[in-house]
């Protein structure tokens, strides 16, 4: 009898400065190695927002919360729930990859390396971006303990929880794991289990999924007869997605027309599901999904998709060329060293605007007291009251200033 496979019902991103561990943890708790990427391979960090699945199971016997069937003790271990993680890039010049990789996040582990001064850059820049975007739930994870002395690890965790006070993750749990050696693993599945819960689905809403990765499967010198329609990844919002739905893809793919970029929708249908390691006839909300299509391998190589929304004709959110945005911006610039003020918006000013999964540039057309209006080089898919993260150009990079609020 074949063991029934069940789709992931949560996604939890892993999110932190650069070098601080986030890939060898899910690598820790999947047995997947995310960053496959060639540059990222090279480069030993991750640039491409990662996907892996995993199960955590707690031991009928000795109750102790795993990754297998079978508990080290001899006990068998009760399914809790398949997971999802998201392994974010920490660099700071990826952080648009990172923001937009926090909408589909149900949940997140900030990871902190025990053996450097916390908090980091990318450390402070990515928990603002968690509490911008929403996500409530998340577990602060102290990697690396056992490179340093139980004082220096003391020392470390009063500076984390210096680091929180005041946030919205003050409160927040702080676990000492290392990674590498697969320390305390069962106390991190554990408050995961306690702290991220699985948020409730309506199933009878209209289907969305957040584009974050899409690729060519076929490999070079395939015959034509042979190859593959191209793959779109994502995290599905709300609603269901089954296999044979016709299904459109917006802003869509950007096309020359009389000198000018226009963006055109796409539609296709969906070929096949993949969740959770496996093929499904349908697949719902929680985790990540791969979405197998009929479309010309060429349109969705190299994440030429990722930021895209895909959806039903007809029932899709608004298309929008220009943003207007309540904005709320911070007291203090996030990410830089010093104390850098966060300065007005002004008029023909670009900022870096990441909505839903997309990542775009808006010039500043108009401002006026607690709104400003922004004309996009890349339209979004976006309904109204969507939150919006807002970055500047500080020297050579974006960084984070505050967020806004789609208003029609």
């Amino acid at each position: 009898m074949v063991k029934k496979q069940i789709q992931p019902e949560v996604s939890i991103g892993l999110v932190g400065h650069v070098d601080h561990g986030k890939t060898t943890l899910v690598r820790a708790l999947s047995g997947v190695w995310t960053d496959t990427h060639s540059e990222e391979m090279k480069r030993g960090i991750t640039i491409k927002l990662g996907y892996a699945d995993t199960s955590f199971y707690k031991c009928e016997k000795c109750k102790k919360f795993g990754l297998k069937e079978k508990c080290e003790c001899g006990g068998k271990a009760k399914l809790l729930r398949r997971v999802s993680f998201v392994d974010a890039p920490g660099h700071e010049s990826l952080m648009a990859t990172m923001l937009s990789g926090s909408a589909i996040m149900d949940g997140a582990i900030l990871l902190v390396a025990a053996n450097e001064k916390c908090p980091q850059p990318q450390t402070k820049e990515h928990l603002m971006a968690l509490q911008i975007s929403g996500v409530k739930n998340v577990v602060i994870v102290q990697n690396k303990i056992d490179t340093i002395s139980e004082k220096e690890a003391m020392e470390n965790y009063k500076q984390i929880k210096e680091f929180v006070k005041g946030t919205d993750y003050e409160d927040a749990p702080i676990i000492p794991i290392s990674a590498q050696q697969n320390v305390n693993l069962d106390v991190l599945i554990e408050t995961l289990e306690k702290i991220i819960p699985t948020p409730k689905r309506d199933p009878e809403a209209a289907p969305l999924l957040f584009i974050a990765r899409s690729f060519d499967i076929n490999k070079p010198g395939l015959n034509a007869d042979d190859l593959k329609g191209g793959v779109l990844g994502g995290a599905i919002k709300q609603g269901v997605f089954k296999v044979k739905q016709d299904i459109e893809i917006k802003p869509g793919l950007g096309v020359e027309e009389r000198n000018q970029k226009v963006y055109k929708p796409i539609k296709t249908a969906i070929t096949g599901l993949k969740a959770g390691g496996t093929e499904v006839k349908e697949a719902s909300p929680g985790g990540t999904v791969g979405v197998m299509t009929s479309l010309d391998p060429a349109v969705v190589k190299a994440d030429s998709l990722a930021g895209n929304v895909i959806g039903l004709e007809g029932k899709m959110p608004p298309v929008r060329d220009e943003l207007k945005l309540e904005i709320h911006l911070l007291e203090r610039v996030v990410g830089v060293e010093g104390d850098v003020e966060v300065k007005p918006i002004v008029i023909n000013e670009p900022l870096m605007l990441n909505v839903n999964a997309s990542a775009t540039v808006g010039i500043v057309s108009g401002s006026k007291k607690g709104k400003v209006k922004c004309m996009l080089k890349r339209p979004v898919c976006a309904k109204e009251g969507s939150k919006v993260t807002i970055s500047r150009r500080i020297g050579t990079r974006f960084r984070l200033i505050g967020y806004g609020i789609i208003r029609s």
